[in-house]
């Protein structure tokens, strides 16, 4: 099994930034996550990002993704399941493989929720994805749906209806819930077509999403819609219990960390959301996503016998 130098779990502002500057050390890095961004895919309109007058959620995370992609890091979109340390390596398990690393950064914020719905488990990654910017091109042309409810799930239904050949919004809002210039905006797709007020109750196929079971809630009236895949948008949720044996959490199930983001077992790092860090802002999760990913540097620099570092200041060309 190929053992990389660290795995990164999350794929916000701190496991992008931590993936920055962990592949730009020439650390071979992998990140596991379900979504590109985060509770920042929330925002329309960040306005205290240094550099930065306004900017999207999408926009900035989508710009440390690619960042983190040029220096050569490698993106998993799955749900890291578990952790567990064997001698000097780490072994995570996803609901859809294995892997291993020589160190683990911890930043995962909050985690997409789940559908709760038959056939999830089975069809997840082919089909059913948490992460339209990350898996909307690969449905390019065909019918997906959406289901969810907010101005995140609205925000996924705009950017799918620019590369799918039909959206289905599936909702339990009796009406477009959201920011109004988002609403605006949904109101005048033509390739979309919503259903309020209504349950999600399967998706189904066998190796791929082929359809979509639900209930309208008012009429009792069940309904199946063949499509590709289903996007789901039922906001986010703090999962630190995977990792409660692994190292020490405070009483709000945050993981304590100290100034360079070491937890309480040597080779696991943590940054952004998930720690015991009192500010919980996108420009802070970078912060300690630069610093979570040069102690792992240093870290993994000291278990191969060689030098460690104290800065990212060297100039890269590609």
């Amino acid at each position: 099994m190929e053992t990389y130098d660290t795995i990164i779990i999350g794929g916000a502002s701190a496991g992008l930034t931590a993936a920055i500057y962990t592949a730009r050390q020439g650390m071979k890095t992998l990140v596991i996550t379900k979504d590109i961004g985060g509770q920042a895919l929330l925002t329309t309109d960040i306005q205290n990002y240094p550099g930065f007058d306004m900017i999207g959620g999408f926009e900035l995370t989508n710009k440390f993704k690619e960042q983190a992609e040029y220096y050569g890091t490698e993106f998993v979109y799955d749900e890291a399941l578990s952790v567990d340390a064997e001698g000097d390596r780490f072994k995570v398990k996803t609901a859809g493989s294995e892997f291993t690393a020589l160190s683990i950064i911890l930043a995962f914020g909050k985690t997409p929720r789940d559908l709760k719905v038959p056939g999830e488990s089975t069809l997840r990654g082919h089909g059913i994805s948490y992460c339209a910017i990350c898996d909307g091109p690969l449905f390019r042309g065909k019918e997906v749906a959406v289901a969810g409810n907010g101005s995140h799930a609205l925000e996924a239904l705009v950017y799918l209806s620019s590369v799918a050949g039909k959206v289905f919004y599936i909702t339990n809002a009796k009406k477009l819930a959201g920011e109004e210039s988002l609403i605006d905006t949904v109101n005048g797709i033509k390739n979309k077509e919503i259903y309020f007020d209504s349950t999600l109750l399967s998706v189904n196929g066998e190796k791929s999403v082929e359809s979509v079971t639900f209930r309208n809630k008012s009429s009792g009236e069940t309904t199946d819609l063949k499509l590709s895949a289903v996007f789901a948008e039922m906001g986010y949720i703090a999962k630190t219990g995977f990792v409660k044996n692994l190292v020490e959490l405070n009483k709000s199930n945050e993981i304590v960390v100290d100034k360079f983001g070491r937890t309480s077992h040597e080779g696991v790092f943590a940054c952004g959301d998930v720690t015991d860090t009192p500010y919980k802002q996108a420009v802070i999760s970078a912060g300690q996503g630069a610093t979570a990913a040069l102690s792992a540097y240093n870290y993994v620099q000291n278990l191969k016998g060689k030098v460690a570092a104290k800065s990212d200041w060297k100039l890269i060309r590609h």
